[in-house]
């Protein structure tokens, strides 16, 4: 077994099960990203889910409040959408917002003449009630009910009296927004994928004269060219498997011959697996990169799904990197981890134009990326990158603690970038 260079980890924990680690879905919506979607948006609590309460027992809790806030009852139906309020004032409040239709309404508190929105349901289902909670500015409102196969119905305009500010708002964004920024990060995409295509192309070159010293450099080069490219992996489809899967948390699950691509060689490199063992597998990874790169100009992105990437690349980066579970001998989780955080830039480069004028929070959001950033720029020393399994306690909850305060950070955009329907 070859020696591993200075710094390298111990044989690192059992990795998760194989198949690609990024997984589509809006998982930010759990947990504490959900809090902090609220508080950034608005003061509003974002209600979520289809929960509530129905008939009289909503009616009753809604006029003996244990919050100690003023409670509003608010009719939704495409009839009556946003009957009710009749008492306008300003400050925080509840509106309990019951749907008297027999469909689904998703609710939205607006601006009628800028149709900002400072507040929303989502799946209020038919005979319930959920609680908006709202600290309102002075100005105009007005609630707007939307079911399915109907119309948008806006309710009447209330005017909040006095010259209490309001607070931050969405301007909604719809599909054509996020056109431009998608095809944009999509150009971006493809010249990574060359430069992929690339690098694994002269990884298999290595291997195939036998140099692993120099196998060992430039597979970590090319894969961090492509753990830079995070929001695009559910674009890459069955490609993300064959270039970046892991193996089964099974014991000698890294000889099974589906676990193929970055990790597989890294297992080799740094396991003293012989150069003649290894051609198969490099050449396997550089053909998936090169069929990546030659069907990528077919590809289309979701606008839809943009907003949610960031987030997504970073939790990702905090479950796998961070913990050293996809760790197969190079001890590179840090380098990965900062080539993850390159990806979040380079997607929220692309949307920050529709970002700045939406969120309050930006420079928050900016000082976090830098912050964690900086931190894991000072475990990088020449070429090597101290193994998550030697960082110090502090420096252990350190980055935890960044990467929180960036996930906390990064919720909003996903809120704010969600396309509304607004007719």
């Amino acid at each position: 077994m070859s020696a591993e260079p200075e710094g390298v980890a111990a044989p690192p924990p059992p990795p998760p099960p194989s198949g690609p680690r990024f997984r589509p879905g809006r998982r930010w919506q759990v947990g504490a990203a959900a809090g902090a979607v609220a508080a950034a948006v608005t003061a509003t609590v974002l209600a979520a889910g289809s929960g509530g309460s129905s008939g009289d027992d909503a009616k009753a809790a809604a006029t003996a409040p244990a919050d100690g806030l003023r409670h509003t009852a608010i009719e939704i139906s495409p009839g009556t959408c946003g009957s009710g309020w009749s008492v306008p004032e300003p400050g925080r409040q509840v509106f309990d917002l019951h749907n008297t239709s027999d469909t689904a309404s998703e609710v939205y508190l607006g601006d009628p003449r800028t149709g900002r929105i400072f507040g929303e349901v989502d799946g209020l289902a038919p005979g319930t009630t959920r609680p908006l909670t709202v600290d309102l500015g002075s100005g105009s409102y007005a609630f707007k009910c939307l079911q399915n196969d109907t119309d948008a119905v806006t309710g009447p305009t209330v005017v909040v009296p006095g010259d209490r500010p309001q607070g931050p708002a969405a301007a909604p964004v719809n599909q054509h927004d996020l056109i431009p920024p998608t095809l944009a990060y999509q150009k971006w995409v493809g010249g990574r994928i060359d430069e992929l295509a690339a690098g694994t192309a002269k990884l298999r070159g290595d291997i195939d004269r036998g140099d692993l010293a120099a196998a060992r450099t430039d597979w970590l080069a090319a894969h961090l060219v492509y753990e830079r490219m995070g929001a695009a992996y559910d674009t890459f489809g069955d490609a993300d498997g064959r270039i970046n899967g892991t193996a089964a948390r099974t014991p000698g699950a890294e000889r099974d011959p589906d676990f193929t691509g970055f990790h597989r060689i890294e297992y080799g490199l740094w396991h003293g697996e012989s150069a003649a063992s290894l051609r198969a597998p490099a050449a396997a990874l550089a053909t998936a990169a090169g069929d990546l790169a030659a069907g990528w100009p077919d590809q289309r992105m979701d606008p839809a799904a943009m907003g949610l990437r960031a987030h997504e690349i970073v939790e990702n980066t905090a479950q796998f990197e961070l913990t050293a579970r996809t760790d197969y001998g190079s001890g590179t989780n840090l380098a990965t981890a900062r080539a993850n955080l390159d990806g979040a830039r380079a997607i929220l480069t692309r949307l920050r134009a529709l970002l700045v004028p939406r969120d309050p929070g930006v420079a928050r959001l900016d000082a976090a990326l830098d912050r964690a950033q900086k931190d894991l720029d000072a475990q990088h020393h020449g070429t090597v990158w101290t193994p998550v399994g030697k960082l110090t306690r502090s420096q252990r909850e350190r980055l935890d603690a960044d990467f929180g305060d960036l996930l906390e950070q990064l919720a909003p955009v996903a809120t704010l970038f969600e396309v509304r329907r607004t007719a």
